[in-house]
């Protein structure tokens, strides 16, 4: 087991940073910052299993809560929330920044995927990489309201993990979308997963593959 610690700390800018720091296995390594979606916290089962597999191998990971959900404790962003959200990413960001001297990488679930990509696109540079599970590239059955404006503008190496049943965007839907991506990118395609991803039949499996191919991703 890897060892856990609850993480608080406020920034100069008075930005809250809240969540969990799974230390790596090893003392000089790369980090992730990891949020979570629009329904969801930090403890979800998909956020807390791949910190443990990460963690585990070597790669430390604050998996925070946005500000959205620290004044929340249920329910989705309210509308304007964005930009606040992504002033809690930057500040997650440079939390780990201080934890590692070596990479750090950005991602999230669902709603935090997109909030990460679209800083990440506003801010080149600020991240050595990108972890975008489940990306909600349309409302279900809206596909006329792509999520898609700011990927021509990312140039930070992305790497998509997406459920071949989810009703945010079909795998086709996805591979049309990331032509839009001038940076470096990839698409893991988890069979029979839905939205949330990590199910019952794969949650073995998902956390070890994750690793794998974000491993491979970022090693190139």
């Amino acid at each position: 087991m890897t060892q856990v610690r609850e993480f608080l700390e406020t920034s100069p800018e008075n930005v809250t940073v809240r969540g969990f720091l799974h230390f790596a296995s090893n003392s000089d390594a790369d980090g992730l910052v990891l949020t979570h979606g629009a329904g969801s916290n930090c403890n979800s089962p998909l956020l807390v299993a791949l910190a443990n597999a990460f963690s585990a191998s070597g790669i430390a990971v604050l998996r925070c809560d946005l500000p959205f959900r620290q004044s929340r404790p249920t329910g989705p962003p309210p509308r304007g929330s964005a930009e606040r959200d992504q002033e809690g990413l930057r500040a997650a960001v440079a939390c780990m920044r201080r934890l590692t001297s070596r990479r750090v990488f950005l991602g999230g679930h669902s709603y935090g995927g997109r909030q990460s990509s679209m800083l990440a696109a506003s801010e080149p540079g600020l991240v050595e990489g990108l972890l975008l599970l489940a990306y909600p590239l349309h409302p279900p059955k809206r596909r006329e309201e792509m999520r898609t404006a700011h990927f021509p503008s990312l140039r930070t190496p992305a790497l998509f993990v997406h459920g071949t049943s989810d009703g945010f965007g079909t795998i086709g839907e996805m591979e049309d979308a990331l032509k839009l991506i001038p940076a470096r990118k990839e698409l893991i395609p988890i069979a029979t997963a839905g939205h949330e991803l990590l199910t019952k039949r794969n949650r073995e499996e998902l956390p070890g593959l994750c690793l794998e191919r974000f491993r491979s991703f970022a090693a190139t």
